[in-house]
């Protein structure tokens, strides 16, 4: 079971991981961890009308974790906050139901599906989509 859940793709995504240069004068900031199994995650971003036009990020998380903000770091650009919680949505039936991982920019996120039988790791998964909706949820600091 653990060579499914951090299979190749799940190890090449967590390598790959974007995002991570600071960004000047964010538009909003949030910072989560998860107490369950210990990852955080700490975002900035900054927006242009109602969009998100720029993305950082600092994890530390498994490479579940990792996987998951390494997608989120290139397909949050130019997204709004619905079109996040969409994908959020769709992140939880895939680990919960067993249905189609989302489509798209969030393609990527098919190689965390074996993942849903091992439910602590879900909220390292979600991390970041919950991080991300919470500074969404953010005036200007």
């Amino acid at each position: 079971m653990i060579d499914a859940i951090y299979n190749k793709d799940v190890l090449r995504l967590a390598a790959d991981i974007t995002g991570i240069e600071a960004i000047e004068n964010p538009d909003a900031t949030a910072s989560l961890r998860s107490p369950l199994c210990g990852s955080s995650i700490e975002i900035s971003i900054t927006l242009r009308d109602d969009r998100i036009s720029g993305y950082s990020q600092k994890i530390k998380a498994c490479a579940l974790g990792q996987a998951s903000a390494s997608v989120m770091a290139k397909a949050a650009i130019g997204k709004s906050k619905k079109e996040i919680q969409t994908a959020r949505d769709k992140v939880v039936e895939m680990l919960t139901r067993g249905t189609a991982p989302p489509e798209g920019d969030w393609a990527p996120l098919t190689a965390l599906a074996p993942a849903k039988a091992a439910k602590p790791r879900h909220g390292a998964i979600l991390l970041p989509f919950d991080a991300l909706l919470k500074a969404l949820n953010q005036e200007k600091p």
